[in-house]
């Protein structure tokens, strides 16, 4: 018997790890290859803003995208070297020979590098665009300074900012709208509102075409207060009472406190908590405890809502 059920055990573990290994061991992935898809090898572009595009690799959890030139056997700058989550990345380079490189990782493993090389010929401002940076399109933000980047554009000289609230439609009133020799200008935003920018270079003769248009929404308003639900008011309560609260259309997330009898010191370093969800179960507490609890609204922008009534509850 205790045989038979020894070859049992170890039968159901080979079953166990044949059908559900993936979910307790990461898969290597330093056999696969990263297949590059854009710029191709030799290619020759007078397009100076690039996009590097690969073929995803499963079960990879990030990417390590590397530029050089002129390559990497003999390199006389690294470009650039960054790690990111997605199979596209966009850089602005000026005219040279380039090699770029790819890796596909996760937290055991990589793959071998791909590698291609490229050339980006000498072209006129006038056929290129300026590539920007941050703050990221379609931010929401309760920061009124705002500094707006983007990458510089060889051959220019300065370049063009503007900002507006109507999208462009009357150039004469426009929200802001200056020139600078740099790439990166401090702008402080007035109202909620959502602003739109875009900038193009410029040297002694001629101009790029504008950016593409990016958006950044100002929210300074805080959400609504939080109608607590349940327990109710000095409710007795069995242990492990479910907290809940009605939820806010504008809340994107909510901080509980709870806290001890006195009413103001927090119960344990749990809290406060941040949750995303209109419920929280507290496991916490021992019998014949009475308990204090409030809640806020947290909106996209960081904005905090004012506290909700603060209740009791006893632990009976």
């Amino acid at each position: 018997m205790i045989i038979r059920k020894n070859i049992s055990q170890v039968l159901l573990g080979l079953v166990l790890l044949s059908t559900g290994c993936t979910e307790f061991i990461e898969p290597s992935i330093e056999k696969k290859n990263v297949t590059l898809l854009a710029p191709s090898n030799g290619t020759e572009s007078a397009v100076y803003a690039q996009t590097f595009w690969w073929e995803e690799v499963d079960n990879a959890l990030q990417y390590r995208l590397q530029v050089a030139t002129p390559d990497f056997n003999n390199p006389a700058r690294l470009i650039l070297d960054t790690i990111i989550t997605k199979s596209r990345f966009s850089y602005t380079l000026d005219p040279g020979n380039y090699q770029w490189r790819v890796r596909a990782e996760n937290g055991s493993s990589q793959t071998p590098y791909g590698k291609a090389a490229f050339i980006i010929q000498p072209s006129s401002i006038e056929d290129q665009q300026v590539q920007l940076q941050s703050p990221a399109n379609n931010l929401i933000t309760n920061q009124s300074s705002s500094v707006f980047k983007w990458l510089a554009l060889f051959g220019a000289d300065k370049y063009q900012l503007q900002i507006d609230t109507s999208n462009f439609e009357d150039e004469t009133i426009l929200f802001f709208n200056k020139s600078t020799p740099n790439q990166e200008f401090n702008v402080t935003l007035t109202k909620d509102k959502v602003y739109r920018w875009r900038v193009k270079a410029m040297n002694a003769t001629v101009e790029s075409k504008w950016s593409v248009i990016q958006s950044v929404t100002l929210d300074k308003t805080p959400p609504g207060v939080v109608f607590l639900t349940s327990p109710t008011n000095e409710q007795v309560v069995s242990k492990n009472v479910t907290l809940k609260w009605e939820a806010l259309a504008e809340a994107k997330k909510y901080q509980l406190y709870v806290f001890k009898s006195d009413g103001s010191s927090v119960y344990s370093s749990t809290f406060p908590i941040i949750l995303t969800a209109a419920t929280y179960s507290f496991t916490e507490g021992k019998s014949g405890e009475k308990l204090f609890w409030q809640v806020r609204a947290i909106d996209e922008a960081g904005n905090f809502g004012a506290f909700s009534e603060q209740r009791s509850f006893l632990i009976q």
